[in-house]
C-alpha cells in the first residue's frame, strides 16, 4: 500500500551518503566491540536489539525522509547487525565461512521477494510501507553479510584488518568502474556497492580499535566509537540544514527507476 502523501523514505545517493555509510558500518563495529568489553555479551546484545527497535520504530513513524532518524536507524542496524553475525560465530560456534553463504543466501532471498512483489529493487521508489519494509530488510542482511564477509577475511583467510580493509576498498571500485565504463546495471551496482562498504568500514574500525597483538593500532574501540559519532553528527547536521541528500520531486521517481531497470 502506497503512502497517500507519496513521499519517499530513504536519501539520495551521494558522496555524502556512501561518507556516513562507510562511517556508520565503522562505528557499528566499534560499539559493538566496546559494549561487549564494558557490560559483557547478553546485557550487549540485549541492549542492541532495544536500541535497533527504538530507531526502527521512529524511523517508520516519519511520513518522510529525515537525515538523522534514518541516519540513527542505519547506525543501530550497524550495531545489532554485527552483534547478530557475531553471535552465530562467537556464541555458536558457526564458521565464518557458514554464516557468509547463511547472509548470503537471506540476502538473496530478500531480493527475489521484494522483486516479486513490488517490481524493482530501485531506493527511487521506496514510497510505500511495503517497500521501506522490503529496504530495510535488505539494510539488515547487507549489515550481517558483511560483517561475517570482513571477519572471514581478516581471521579466517589470515589477511588482518588493514589488507581486509584494502581488499574491500578494491572490491567496491567494481561496481562503480562498472556502472561508469560499461554501463553496469545502475541498482545492481548500488546493492553491490551497499553490501562492501560494511566490510570495509568494520576493517578500518577494527585496525583502529583493535590491540597492536591481533593486527590493530591499538587505539582502542571507545575512541573510536567517539571520532566516528562525532563525524556522522556533523554531516547529518550539514545535510538536515543543507537537504542536499533530500531525493527529487515524487513524480520523477517512475523515470528514474526505469532508467535503472534499463541500464
Amino acid at each position: 500500500m502506497t503512502r497517500k502523501d507519496g513521499q519517499l523514505r530513504v536519501p539520495e545517493v551521494t558522496g555524502y551518503f556512501w561518507a556516513i555509510k562507510a562511517l556508520s558500518t565503522a562505528i557499528g563495529e566499534a560499539t559493538s566491540d566496546f559494549l561487549v568489553h564494558i557490560i559483557g555479551p547478553i546485557p550487549a546484545v540485549a541492549l542492541g536489539f532495544v536500541g535497533f527497535v527504538i530507531a526502527m520504530a521512529i524511523q517508520f513513524s516519519r511520513r518522510r525522509y529525515i537525515a538523522w532518524s534514518y541516519w540513527l536507524a542505519v547506525v543501530m542496524v550497524g550495531v545489532f547487525g554485527t552483534m547478530a553475525a557475531d553471535v552465530l560465530h562467537v556464541g555458536l560456534g558457526i564458521p565464518y565461512v557458514a554464516s557468509s553463504i547463511f547472509f548470503a543466501v537471506a540476502l538473496a532471498a530478500v531480493f527475489v521477494t521484494w522483486r516479486a512483489v513490488e517490481k524493482t529493487l530501485s531506493i527511487h521508489s521506496v514510497d510505500s510501507f511495503s517497500r521501506e519494509v522490503f529496504y530495510w530488510l535488505a539494510v539488515i542482511a547487507t549489515f550481517a553479510l558483511g560483517t561475517a564477509a570482513g571477519d572471514l577475511t581478516a581471521v579466517t583467510l589470515d589477511l588482518g584488518y588493514l589488507l581486509s580493509a584494502v581488499l574491500f576498498a578494491v572490491v567496491i571500485l567494481l561496481p562503480a568502474v562498472g556502472y561508469w565504463r560499461f554501463r553496469l546495471n545502475a541498482i545492481f551496482a548500488f546493492w553491490f556497492a551497499y553490501v562492501a562498504t560494511r566490510p570495509l568500514g568494520a576493517s578500518m574500525a577494527d585496525w583502529f580499535g583493535k590491540e597492536q597483538s591481533v593486527g590493530g593500532l591499538g587505539l582502542g574501540s571507545g575512541p573510536v566509537v567517539l571520532v566516528l559519532a562525532v563525524s556522522i553528527t556533523i554531516l547529518v547536521i550539514y545535510l538536515t540544514v543543507t537537504k542536499r541528500d533530500v531525493q527529487p520531486s515524487v513524480e520523477r521517481q517512475p523515470l528514474l527507476a526505469a532508467v535503472e531497470e534499463s541500464a
